[in-house]
């Protein structure tokens, strides 16, 4: 099971956090506001009072043993750059943040997120996904139900065509392209054959996909 932090919850951090422990995730959610820790206390694994910006206080807590922190304190550029910096040397592996604009991302990018979203131009629950997914490679979000996902061949299809597969009528997908080396197929005949290597672009709703994923 995946591990995250996430700091701040505003609207942002608190639908990130939800999202997460909707795929099964373990979230410690966390906000130097008590009415805010309050509210998601139920939502989440764990959630707590501390301000970020001490090191200490996420020392404390073992932020280090997480495989990932959001920081979605937005607003507070000052905060936002302190909790980072804090989470980067205590030695997180994978840290996102939230930034309210272009030059906010430049400075968290600058101080070592390795990855920095801004929330009106990435859906919160297409961020929590494409995290939470063991597999997936990329996940593109068509409406709040239906999407095309990335995922390697799973083990199971390996030497199968897609005719055997039958994935439309079993899991109520559809297989747009596969990916093989440095070429790609796109609408692949029935008879074609999976392999180990083999990338597939998988069309359906949220529910079919996750099916796919768990395969």
């Amino acid at each position: 099971m995946k591990s995250y932090i996430v700091i701040g919850l505003g609207r942002f951090g608190s639908e990130v956090a939800r999202q997460l422990c909707l795929q099964g995730c373990e979230v410690l959610a966390m906000d130097s506001r008590s009415d805010l820790v309050q509210q998601i206390s139920a939502d989440v694994t764990h959630a707590v009072v501390a301000d970020a910006r001490d090191k200490d206080v996420l020392k404390a807590l073992g932020v280090k043993d997480f495989d990932c922190a959001i920081v979605a304190i937005g607003g507070d550029l000052s905060a936002s750059v302190l909790a980072t910096m804090n989470i980067k040397e205590l030695g997180v592996p994978y840290v996102v943040c939230k930034a309210h604009d272009d030059t906010h991302r430049r400075v968290l990018e600058k101080i070592g997120a390795d990855r920095v979203t801004i929330p009106e131009q990435e859906n919160a629950t297409r961020l929590a996904r494409s995290l939470s997914s063991l597999n997936v490679l990329d996940y593109i979000e068509l409406s709040e139900d239906y999407g095309i996902v990335e995922i390697p061949s799973p083990r199971s299809w390996y030497g199968k065509t897609l005719k055997e597969l039958n994935v439309r009528a079993k899991l109520g997908v559809n297989i747009l392209a596969i990916r093989r080396g440095g070429k790609i197929n796109v609408s692949p005949a029935a008879d074609f054959s999976i392999c180990e290597a083999d990338i597939m672009v998988v069309l359906g709703d949220t529910i079919a996909l996750e099916k796919v994923q768990k395969l």
